[in-house]
């Protein structure tokens, strides 16, 4: 009689555990980063006529990339966490990489002659979207993986956060390609010009660093 009360003990601890671990992770946090990124590009995007007056509305968005970046850190630290915890942690991370994508990138084409301010403008758009999107997922997780939050089973909280990590994932990618597909522009324009040198030498190995 006395193990089956200690072995119940154990299970509602391991429960409470649970609870306390997906509590400890801050989504709204990670959410609230890349809605800050958001619009910061949607401001650069609209109020741009320039590629200089690019470059400097571009500056916010790399602050708020940079405050960010402590937090994301700190959240690769954290490893004793349960199945579906550890998937909200990737996700949130997996934000924190298409931010780092974009933000890298972008500052790279600013001072790459081979785009134009509207071309530039138009790229800075597309990562917006992809960016803004996978903040809406990530909005949607917090919401199930808030306790307090709505009435679900567990069941359904795993499958929601399944179905969100996935569809994070998705848009990494998207990134990554649209990412690979803008650089391969200027790539092509380059080796017309007999200059892909200084385009490899920006961008480093296209093959290697995002796909």
């Amino acid at each position: 009689m006395k193990k089956k009360i200690l072995m119940l003990c154990l299970c509602v601890g391991c429960l409470i555990t649970s609870h306390t671990v997906k509590a400890q992770i801050p989504v709204t946090d990670g959410a609230n980063i890349a809605q800050s990124i958001v619009n910061s590009s949607q401001q650069l995007v609209q109020n741009t006529t320039t590629a200089t007056n690019m470059i400097k509305n571009f500056e916010e968005t790399v602050k708020i990339y940079q405050q960010g970046k402590a937090y994301y850190d700190a959240l690769k630290s954290i490893h004793n966490l349960i199945r579906d915890a550890r998937k909200v942690q990737k996700t949130i991370l997996a934000i924190g990489e298409i931010s780092d994508i974009y933000v890298t990138n972008f500052q790279k084409m600013l001072s790459d002659k081979n785009y134009s301010a509207e071309e530039l403008s138009a790229i800075a758009f597309g990562y917006t979207r992809l960016l803004e999107e996978s903040t809406d997922l990530l909005l949607e997780m917090k919401e199930v993986v808030n306790v307090n939050g709505l009435s679900m089973t567990d069941a359904e909280r795993i499958a929601v956060i399944d179905r969100v990590y996935n569809g994070v994932m998705r848009y990494r990618s998207l990134v990554n390609y649209y990412t690979q597909k803008n650089i391969a522009v200027s790539y092509l324009r380059s080796k017309r010009k007999g200059d892909t040198d200084r385009i490899m030498s920006l961008y480093g190995n296209m093959n290697e660093r995002y796909w």
